[in-house]
C-alpha cells in the first residue's frame, strides 16, 4: 500500500513542480496577494481630500480651517467660493468632504453664540462618512473647548471646580487600533483557503480532461491510496503556504505573534483538510477545468462573505448566522486572529478547532464517498 502511495506521490509532484505556472500558483501568487491585500484593506481614515468653502473669512473662521486642516485626518485640497463648485466637487467625487462655514460666524463667536458651521461628507461609503463625521465632530469640541475654557476657569475660581467623569479607555490585545493587525491575519486565511482550493479541484479535474483518470482506474491502485495521493502533495504546499505567508506577516505588517506557532500548524493542517476535501468534491462532480472554476468561485464568495472576514457575523439575520456554522473559514479566522492578537491557547480555541475536525471529516468523508463512485 505505502509503495504505491509513495509513488503516486512521486508522480504527483513531478506534474505539480513541472508547471511553472502552477508554481506561480503556488508560491508567488500567495505572497503577491497578502502584500496587496495586507496594504490596501485597511479600515484607517486619514487624509480625507477636503474643500474649504469658507464664506466669513475671519481671524475665528481661519483658526477653525487650521484646527481641520493640521489634523492628519483632513487635507484642504480645494478652496471654494460658491455653491456650484461645492457640488461639482462632490458629483466628480474630487472630494470627501466641504467644510463651509457661512456669514456671521466670527461675530457669533464674539457675541458668546452658538455658531454653525457645516461638514457635508460623500455618504456614498456610509462606513468611511460615519468616520469622517466623527473627525469632524472631536475637532469642533475641541475648537470649542479652546474657545469656552477662559470662561470656564473665570467662573469657577473660588468654588470647588466643576463635576465630571473621568472615562479613561483601553484597548487590549491591539492597543493602537491598527487596523493592519485585524486584517493581516484575515487575509492569511483567506490566501490559504484560495489557494489549496484552487489547486485541488483544478489538479484532479484535469486528469479527466487529458485522459490519464482511465489509466489510473484500471491499474491495482486502491481509491483510498489515490485520494491520499492526490491530496498529500497540496496539504503539503499550503502548509509551506501558510508558513511563507505568516512570515510576511511578522516581517512586512509587524503583526504581533503572540500565541504558539505550533498550535497555529496544527490548526492549519485541520483547516486544510476542509479545503482539500472541497477541492475534492468539485472535482468529482465537474467533468471539466472550466466547470471545475465556476463551481468553486460559487461556493468561495458566499463562504468569504459569510466568514467574518469583512462583516461581523453577530451583525448578520439570525437565518444566515445558522448558516455560517458550516463555513471553515469562519472557525479558522476566529483561530488565526486570536493566536495572532490574543495569545490564545487550545483550551480557548478548542471549540473552533473541534469544528474544523467535524467538517474536515464530513466533507473528505462525503468527497472520497463521491470519488469512490464516479471511479467504480
Amino acid at each position: 500500500m505505502w509503495e504505491r502511495i509513495r509513488h503516486i506521490l512521486r508522480k504527483e509532484f513531478i506534474q505539480i513542480f513541472r508547471d511553472n505556472r502552477m508554481k506561480a500558483v503556488m508560491f508567488i501568487i500567495p505572497v503577491f496577494q497578502v502584500l496587496v491585500f495586507g496594504f490596501a484593506i485597511s479600515t484607517d481614515v486619514d487624509k480625507v481630500p477636503t474643500a474649504i468653502y469658507d464664506l466669513d473669512n475671519t481671524k475665528e473662521s481661519r483658526r477653525l480651517i487650521h484646527e481641520f486642516t493640521y489634523s492628519k485626518y483632513f487635507t484642504a485640497d480645494y478652496y471654494i467660493h460658491s455653491d456650484d463648485e461645492q457640488r461639482h466637487l462632490l458629483d466628480k467625487s474630487l472630494v470627501n468632504a466641504v467644510i463651509r462655514i457661512n456669514h456671521g460666524f466670527s461675530q457669533d463667536i464674539q457675541g458668546g453664540k452658538g455658531a454653525r458651521v457645516q461638514l457635508i461628507v460623500d455618504g456614498t461609503d456610509s462606513n468611511t462618512a460615519a468616520i469622517v463625521l466623527n473627525y469632524g465632530s472631536k475637532i469642533a469640541e475641541k475648537y470649542s473647548f479652546g474657545i469656552a475654557a477662559p470662561k470656564i476657569q473665570i467662573a469657577v475660581q473660588g468654588s470647588g471646580g466643576i463635576p465630571q467623569v473621568d472615562l479613561r479607555t483601553r484597548a487590549w490585545f491591539n492597543e493602537n487600533l491598527v487596523s493592519h493587525n485585524f486584517f493581516v491575519p484575515g487575509v492569511i486565511a483567506l490566501v490559504v483557503f484560495i489557494v489549496t482550493f484552487l489547486l485541488t479541484a483544478m489538479a484532479i479535474v484535469k486528469e479527466k480532461e487529458i485522459g490519464t483518470m482511465e489509466q489510473i482506474i484500471v491499474s491495482p491502485i486502491r481509491p483510498i491510496e489515490l485520494i491520499l495521493g492526490k491530496l498529500v502533495p497540496f496539504a503539503v504546499i499550503g502548509i509551506v503556504d501558510v508558513c511563507m505567508v505568516v512570515v510576511l506577516a511578522l516581517v512586512v505588517f509587524k503583526v504581533p505573534m503572540r500565541g504558539s506557532f505550533l498550535l497555529l500548524f496544527f490548526s492549519s493542517c485541520l483547516f486544510l483538510s476542509t479545503t482539500l476535501g472541497l477541492g475534492l468534491l468539485i472535482s468529482t462532480v465537474s467533468k471539466t477545468q472550466q466547470q471545475a472554476m465556476m463551481s468553486m468561485l460559487f461556493l468561495a464568495m458566499p463562504m468569504v462573505l459569510l466568514s467574518g472576514f469583512l462583516f461581523p457575523i453577530a451583525n448578520m439575520p439570525k437565518a444566515v448566522q445558522v448558516i455560517t456554522l458550516i463555513d471553515p473559514l469562519r472557525y479558522f479566522l476566529v483561530i488565526i486572529r486570536g493566536i495572532f492578537l490574543k495569545g490564545s491557547g487550545f483550551l480557548v480555541l478548542w471549540p473552533q478547532m473541534l469544528a474544523l475536525l467535524v467538517l474536515g471529516v464530513a466533507i473528505i468523508g462525503l468527497s472520497s464517498r463521491l470519488f469512490h463512485k464516479e471511479i467504480a
